[in-house]
């Protein structure tokens, strides 16, 4: 099977996805759209322009199977190529935007593609149309718990202090660092507030686990994926009530879910003080990567099927 990935700007989970395929036997070619995404500055309409003679060539040079557009800002692109059927994954901050006409085109899509997947069921109640509900994998080999002690050697962290971590580039305005300041600041607690951006994934479970929490302090949000993997390491969370948060640490100890400062200003409290972890290992509600490679080949497989006259409808919200 050979299939045309298309995705805006590559992540690690959808390059983990891409992996977890090719174990399986799926040959993955990545398009990605010109340009560069840094911070709140997104591509181009001129970057996009560019994009589609690019997919045209490659489907029509390719022999592909069919295309996977990952994220509905792909989706007209992958949907304008007429030959090969089209499977598209909604994120989340396309589906549940702010901006109208970024969920009118992620919802346009869906229902124009062949199949339509989203990773949480906070999007599955919000999309009528047929979809499969397929969470993204976290690799629970890499992200685990480790001695904090030792983790902070491994990241040059000589502080004996509390430290919440904030995993994101603090000029982007969604994730509301200012917010996370404040809430460090009125703790009553001497917590230490470290940012971490743009280092190797493979080196993130070393920060969570010499962290005492993460702090997310995001107004929107499309998982985010950071919190599962914190989940993984049982590094107790402190966030806003955006994307899977809920759903991922509903239940986990040491953990709290709210938009209301005081209380997370209470769980971030909580969490350091007591220097306890979470049980999240033990609740994570996410497939393994493996697992998510499983049911994305098999999708693969009943839509092309169908396409052959041979297959079933995906049918409404699949939890699979």
């Amino acid at each position: 099977m050979k299939v045309l990935q298309l995705v805006t700007s590559s992540r690690p989970f959808f390059e983990q996805q891409v992996s977890a395929l090719e174990d399986r036997g799926v040959d993955c070619t990545v398009l990605e759209v010109p340009g560069e995404h840094e911070g709140d500055s997104g591509r181009t309409p001129t970057n996009y322009a560019r994009f589609y003679p690019d997919i045209v060539s490659e489907v029509r040079s390719g022999s592909y199977d069919l295309v996977h557009a990952n994220y509905g800002l792909v989706a007209p692109f992958a949907l304008a190529q007429p030959t090969r059927p089209v499977v598209l994954t909604l994120w989340g901050t396309d589906l549940m935007s702010d901006r109208s006409w970024l969920r009118s085109c992620s919802r346009y899509g869906a229902r124009r593609a062949d199949a339509a997947i989203v990773p949480s069921r906070t999007m599955s109640r919000d999309l009528e149309t047929e979809h499969e509900l397929i969470p993204f994998g976290v690799d629970t080999d890499l992200f685990r718990p480790m001695s904090r002690a030792q983790a902070r050697e491994q990241v040059g962290w000589e502080t004996d202090r509390p430290i919440a971590l904030f995993p994101y580039d603090r000029t982007r305005s969604v994730k509301d660092y200012p917010r996370a300041q404040r809430l460090v600041e009125r703790a009553d607690a001497d917590i230490e507030l470290r940012t971490v951006s743009g280092v190797d994934h493979a080196q993130m479970p070393y920060y969570m686990n010499a962290s005492d929490a993460l702090l997310v302090t995001s107004r929107r949000e499309s998982g985010p994926m950071v919190v599962k993997e914190a989940a993984a390491c049982n590094l107790p969370v402190v966030s806003t009530d955006v994307g899977f948060v809920g759903e991922t640490i509903r239940g986990v100890s040491n953990c709290v879910v709210s938009d209301n400062d005081g209380a997370l200003l209470g769980g971030l409290e909580r969490a350091v003080e007591n220097g306890g972890r979470s049980d999240g290992r033990e609740s994570i509600d996410g497939l393994s990567v493996d697992s998510l490679g499983d049911r994305l080949h098999g999708l693969y497989r009943r839509v092309l099927d169908r396409d052959d006259g041979t297959g079933y409808p995906t049918g409404v919200s699949h939890d699979v």
